[in-house]
């Protein structure tokens, strides 16, 4: 009995490695590699890269920890971790590792973009940039030692393989790799709808921000938080039942191909704006809780019946199921992603084919978004373009969705604990911060603090002072406007601006004119990846890169106001987007043309004290160029 005890002892002191380390990792070239992971307390443990050995001494909570000398790119090797038991990882690169986090714009996939790249995607593959998704997690308790187990793990760059990766993460590694040539890693490490204080750790926000803080402590519980949840998960099985059961439209086969709709309400669901753009038309004339059916007849042509073929049904608030013909072709559980569903072969009939969207909100006003493709593709390339008029009849209508807070991914601190502080101290050559959406209410004031807060304390983690840090600032968004306006975008993008401009080693990519009007996820994100790419370009190897033009100097003049920029101007002539403030704080537009570095400004004020640039949701009309080819960065200037 005890010699199987200790055998059993000896066979379960093994030692092991964080989910980073795997095979065809990626190592960060020209500084110290850390290589850590458990043991037993007080195991010998020897690493062995290169021929070369690394040996430590697991601690009395059997952590333990090798730093590898700085490396040259190249691979690829072998590691061999050693204690009891061997652990040898293979296909090791050595080259540059870029850590991307933030919310739903680095999320965005490759499978969400591919129409607008689809060539580029297909024909390009490469076995030197590795890809690393993080799983998401979260946790109110404190710090984890490692992350959970991910598919995502080190796979090299296929289009099969980037299909559900970052778009931004994927097209920075290919910039990256035609830039420098050498191995390129990408991890990921976001989460959408997140804001700026998940990711911070406790301490500064305890310091900082005791409020926040507490708000976590209050789901240390584990019993309460899971009764929480259980409670929600409930109500939302009990409100999912009751409109199951009281949608007539399930009940009396509205999807059907021979229903007869003509006793429904038709609309024309866009309407024009005084500027031409179109808008979405509320279908239920207020805001509803359960569902809401539209359907409309597409005529197919005899040559194309019974083929499979793409349905485009744009994007729509908020869930959705479609039927063509009374059979589902495709489901969405939110409003964000492109309804893409396949027909398959035999459903399509010569003739009238009924399309039927059954909306399902929460309390909100369902609706079809505009300036999003409608339409019917065939393999051969046809297109059936649907219509912009749907006949709309009213299902169930339910309670609001009851539900209590139970705490979840969005508390301070819990993404910071469970997805980034077990990375560490992983060698990195910089970061990508591509977050703020969620911050643009009430709290937008305090984003400078927080995300300079935030630079401090992952380079702290990092154990690299001077990590450079990209922060991608927010794209345009929602509709133009022709007057003034203050938004908590406007104050998210100049806590951007401000952060970086403050902050040593930090660049801003400015992505003001890659935006859409009508979607949170715009889908130029290889222009991105292409800004943030030079942003590091300027921050490690060529300081002379030109990134987007900076206002360096202002001086008033009479009635004018002259504003010098760092570089020349792409575009000279007239500007737009451009607002003066008196002393009263009221902004007026303002008459602008550009000169070489100049800037010139006709106040619409007497005794001008401010200027602001592009301080809009979307400020569509926003030209200024600088001899780089990149935008100027919104912004407010004290004169």
């Amino acid at each position: 009995m005890i010699v199987a005890l200790l055998s059993a002892m000896v066979a379960a002191a093994k030692v092991q490695l964080p989910q980073m380390f795997q095979d065809g990792m990626v190592l960060q070239r020209g500084k110290p590699i850390p290589v850590w992971g458990t043991a037993d307390a007080g195991e010998h443990v020897a690493v062995t890269f290169k021929k070369k050995v690394f040996e430590t001494t697991a601690d009395a909570q059997g952590h333990w920890q090798v730093v590898l000398p700085e490396q040259k790119a190249g691979g690829p090797y072998t590691l061999n971790v050693e204690s009891g038991s061997t652990l040898t990882i293979s296909d090791v690169l050595i080259g540059d590792v870029w850590l991307c986090s933030g919310q739903s714009n680095i999320d965005v996939t490759i499978e969400r973009v591919y129409p607008q790249y689809g060539k580029v995607i297909d024909d390009y593959q490469n076995p030197q940039i590795r890809m690393f998704r993080v799983q998401t997690d979260y946790d109110t308790h404190g710090p984890k030692h490692d992350v959970k187990p991910t598919p995502i793990n080190w796979k090299p760059v296929t289009k099969e393989n980037a299909w559900l990766f970052s778009a931004v993460g994927y097209f920075l590694g290919r910039e990256m790799y035609e830039k420098t040539g050498v191995p390129q890693g990408i991890i990921v490490n976001s989460l959408g709808g997140t804001p700026i204080q998940a990711w911070l750790p406790a301490d500064t926000l305890k310091r900082y921000f005791p409020d926040l803080w507490q708000r976590t402590q209050f789901y240390q519980d584990d019993k309460m938080v899971q009764a929480m949840q259980q409670t929600n998960q409930l109500a939302q099985r009990r409100w999912q039942q009751m409109l199951t059961e009281g949608d007539p439209g399930l009940a009396e086969g509205w999807a059907a191909a021979d229903y007869d709709d003509s006793q429904w309400e038709l609309k024309q669901v866009f309407a024009t704006q005084p500027n031409g753009r179109p808008q979405s038309v509320d279908l239920f004339h207020g805001r509803l809780n359960g569902s809401l059916w539209a359907r409309q007849l597409v005529e197919v042509d005899a040559a194309h019946a019974g083929q499979p073929c793409r349905l485009l049904v744009g994007t729509l608030y908020d869930a959705d199921e479609t039927y063509v013909n009374g059979k589902k072709v495709g489901q969405t559980g939110y409003q964000y992603p492109p309804r893409r569903y396949q027909i398959p072969a035999g459903l399509l009939r010569a003739g009238r084919n009924a399309l039927t969207v059954r909306f399902i909100t929460k309390g909100g006003a369902p609706h079809f978004i505009p300036e999003k493709p409608y339409k019917l593709i065939f393999d051969d390339g046809t297109e059936v373009a649907l219509s912009t008029q749907w006949r709309i009849h009213t299902g169930a209508q339910l309670p609001g969705s009851p539900g209590i807070d139970a705490g979840g991914q969005n508390l301070p601190t819990v993404l910071y604990n469970a997805m980034l502080h077990p990375l560490a101290p992983y060698s990195l050559a910089g970061v990508v911060w591509y977050q703020g959406e969620s911050n643009t209410g009430g709290d937008a004031r305090h984003y400078q603090t927080w995300l300079t807060q935030l630079i401090g304390s992952w380079r702290q983690l990092f154990r690299q002072p001077q990590l450079p840090f990209v922060v991608a600032q927010l794209a345009n968004y929602m509709e133009p406007a022709d007057q003034p306006q203050h938004t908590g975008w406007c104050t998210v993008r100049e806590a951007q601006r401000q952060a970086t401009l403050l902050t040593p080693n930090t660049a801003l990519a400015v992505n003001i004119d890659l935006g859409e009007a009508v979607d949170i996820h715009p889908l130029l994100k290889r222009e991105v990846a292409q800004r943030i790419a030079r942003c590091f370009d300027h921050l490690i190897w060529h300081p002379k890169t030109l990134l987007s033009p900076q206002v360096v100097k202002t001086e008033k003049r009479g009635t004018e106001v002259l504003l010098t920029l760092d570089q020349p101007l792409l575009n000279e002539g007239v500007l737009y987007e451009f607002e003066v403030a008196g002393p009263d704080g009221r902004y007026h537009n303002a008459q602008a043309t550009g000169n070489g570095t100049t800037i010139t400004l006709q106040a619409p004020v007497e005794n001008a004290q401010w200027v602001r640039y592009a301080w809009k949701n979307n400020p569509a009309r926003a030209n200024v160029y600088g001899k780089s080819t990149l935008p100027m960065s919104p912004c407010q200037l004290k004169l």
